[in-house]
């Protein structure tokens, strides 16, 4: 039985109050119908005795306090779901705005995710290939994982999005069994132009599942739109046993809305004025992702979040960070040397990379060629540090190897450019061509009987041009380490 109630007691931002409500839940869905006819839809955010805040999706402009209907739906906000749903494109509040029509419905669900038995998750293992060197090799995804990317404003965060889409697939999976929900949150027109053009003349719109946001829509859309997001991840991994990449753009727009919301309802603010609630509301979304046992389905999500000020202590990484399994970050030094995808290797981390690569998985070197790039590049920082103190010149031979190794890291590995798509293979013989410019010696994270197998000082020197000194111990400025 629906509920009806005439007039309105306060109108205050997107929130409408109605006194005297009984027997209406939370999360309730709303008909809203003004004195022209006009329907708006809303949902419970708040009960407080037998008053009730509800949010309008649409915005309260030219609602008014007196002969406004509110009909109470008896259940959630949901969504339509069918497998149809593939390769369609909808608004922040689960519309399509594609032009094709409505979709099919085969069953609808509640966007807010039913509650998943963390006794029925299975261990996150086998890696999703983004054909992205330093992501691959040295942050590598695993199907089910939550790995956030951490960037900052005027980075190249869209255009590294854009290509994950194109080029991410599983390697043990047929392509019709992996598609990408993407949703895009608080975004201008012609960044949501670019998402659409990119992912049709790529031609994988079939495999993508879209919903934007603008930015100049309200934000209770932008509240729900990455939980519609979730929920066709879901349905799609769970009932259609595919395995579903979610990219969720942009986090702190997301967050920002949370925030306004939150002072429109006259919350206490907490940190920076975000909802004291900020970290459980964000885990509820990043704990949607995962593998759940007895089916072949998974869900794995990467959120992007723009840090404000590039502070990666802000609230929003800050939190995300304790939530997900690792980040992704974005180096604004790499944006300014004119590399891309700028990916920070120091920095970023994958902490479920172990289990998912290696022997059976990726190559059985992985482990040990990512190690040695990490400590090589980090001893690349140290002396880069020293140079810049008492000169390049006075670096010993070996330090000079090092800056050689640190300037084609950057120029060869990280640096690969757009439209570059390199399998996991590709990525490992680069990065052992790179570890060879060093002296074999120095490379104490591998074992000697890989560095036997893989080691060759000869050929990096040819395929990188490199022109080499020899290192003679004993003489000054030319003292091996």
């Amino acid at each position: 039985m629906n509920l009806q109630y005439i007039g309105l007691e306060e109108i205050n931002g997107p929130l409408v109050f109605i006194d005297d409500v009984e027997g209406v839940g939370n999360e309730e869905m709303v008909e809203i119908r003004l004195d022209n006819g006009a329907v708006r839809y809303g949902r419970v955010v708040q009960i407080d005795g037998k008053r009730v805040a509800i949010q309008v999706f649409e915005g309260t402009n030219g609602i008014s306090l007196e002969n406004t209907r509110a009909i109470f739906t008896g259940h959630p906000v949901e969504v339509g779901l069918s497998k149809e749903i593939l390769g369609r494109t909808f608004n922040g509040s689960g519309k399509p705005i594609d032009g094709l029509g409505n979709v099919y419905v085969d069953e609808r669900r509640d966007i807010n995710g039913l509650p998943l038995n963390p006794v029925s998750r299975v261990y996150p293992r086998d890696y999703i290939q983004t054909g992205i060197s330093s992501i691959d090799a040295l942050t590598t995804l695993i199907r089910g994982q939550k790995l956030p990317i951490f960037s900052g404003s005027g980075m190249p965060h869209n255009e590294l999005a854009v290509q994950i889409v194109k080029q991410a697939k599983i390697a043990d999976a047929d392509g019709d069994n992996f598609c990408i929900v993407f949703a895009a949150m608080g975004v201008k027109n012609d960044v949501a132009r670019y998402f659409r053009r990119s992912f049709e003349e790529a031609g994988v719109m079939n495999r993508v599942v879209m919903f934007l946001n603008l930015s100049n829509e309200p934000i209770i859309e932008r509240i729900l739109t990455p939980r519609f997001a979730l929920t066709v991840a879901e349905y799609l991994a769970f009932k259609h046993h595919m395995h579903v990449l979610v990219i969720l753009t942009d986090m702190t727009a997301y967050s920002e809305a949370l925030r306004e919301f939150s002072s429109s309802k006259g919350e206490i603010p907490g940190r920076k004025g975000y909802p004291g609630y900020l970290y459980s509301d964000l885990a509820s979304l990043y704990e949607r992702a995962g593998i759940v046992r007895d089916t072949k389905g998974s869900v794995t999500q990467i959120p992007i979040l723009t840090m404000p000020n590039d502070d990666i202590t802000h609230p929003v990484p800050d939190l995300t960070g304790y939530i997900t399994e690792g980040q992704i970050v974005l180096s604004r030094d790499l944006v300014q040397k004119g590399l891309y995808p700028p990916v920070g290797v120091l920095p970023s981390l994958s902490r479920l990379m172990k289990d998912g690569i290696g022997d059976g998985y990726t190559r059985k070197d992985h482990s040990a060629v990512a190690n040695q790039l990490f400590a090589s590049y980090a001893q690349v920082q140290e002396i880069r540090s020293l140079a810049s103190v008492i000169g390049e010149d006075e670096l010993t031979t070996i330090d000079r190897q090092y800056i050689e190794f640190g300037r084609q890291f950057e120029t060869h590995f990280i640096n690969q450019g757009f439209d570059t798509n390199r399998n996991i293979v590709d990525t490992l013989d680069l990065g052992w061509d790179l570890l060879s410019i060093l002296p074999k010696d120095e490379l104490n994270r591998i074992d000697d009987a890989v560095l036997d197998l893989h080691y060759s000082h000869e050929r990096a020197v040819e395929r990188f041009h490199i022109v080499t000194k020899p290192i003679i111990k004993g003489l000054k400025g030319s003292v091996s380490r």
